[in-house]
């Protein structure tokens, strides 16, 4: 035959292989929260919240991009302004009505949040 010989690291020749962690079922109170959670994709725009549905199920930044047309940079932006606007309105604080005051609030809230500016 032309097939090429297999060859098999050690491991395999032994019969061992990886562990598989089993999968555990959610518990209701798990689902909750999580259905919980549909709401707040409610607060925000189509796209933005596309992006943040497609980051929270573990997809990279470059398939995200092609489906929703935008750069890694601009993608990520509106991913981060999406997340401080569910944390705004879920602290019960005041919401900016217009996108760039939303951003600039979210630019502050990051600046605020970096360890540069924590105390010792």
């Amino acid at each position: 035959n032309s097939w090429p010989p297999v060859v098999r690291s050690v491991y395999e020749a032994f019969g061992w292989e990886r562990a598989r962690m089993p999968k555990i079922a959610p518990t209701p109170d798990a689902i909750g929260r999580m259905e919980e959670t549909f709401a707040w994709l409610a607060w925000l725009e189509p796209d933005d919240a596309r992006i943040v549905w497609m980051r929270a199920e573990g997809e990279r930044w470059k398939p995200i991009c092609w489906k929703v047309g935008l750069s890694r940079q601009h993608a990520w932006r509106r991913w981060v302004v999406a997340l401080c606007l569910i944390a705004m309105r879920l602290n019960g604080e005041r919401v900016p009505r217009h996108r760039s005051r939303l951003e600039a609030a979210a630019v502050e809230r990051r600046r605020a949040a970096s360890p540069e500016n924590l105390d010792d």
